[in-house]
């Protein structure tokens, strides 16, 4: 499949140009262990290292102005987070 050239360079971030939607960040967690398996993020995201330990990457995301949307309890443990930033 190939892309208009037009419409991939409008995607592009510019320098200097401010975000002006929402952040995502999706982190899987495993509550019994508090290990993070997995953090996504939208591309142009402000993020903060994760650690392994899932309290702590929680607390960095909210210092930096993140809010917990929702919160997914799913299957062995596991619990999903999104996060957004406007």
């Amino acid at each position: 499949m190939q892309l208009n050239n037009k419409r991939d360079q409008t995607l592009d971030p510019i320098i200097g140009t401010a975000w002006s939607g929402k952040h995502v960040v999706i982190i899987l967690c495993h509550y019994l262990s508090n290990h993070v398996l997995s953090l996504s993020h939208s591309s142009a995201a402000p993020l903060e290292p994760h650690v392994p330990n899932c309290a702590e990457t929680l607390s960095r995301f909210l210092s930096i102005g993140y809010s917990i949307e929702k919160v997914i309890t799913l299957e062995n443990g596991l619990v999903q987070y999104i996060l957004v930033r406007s």
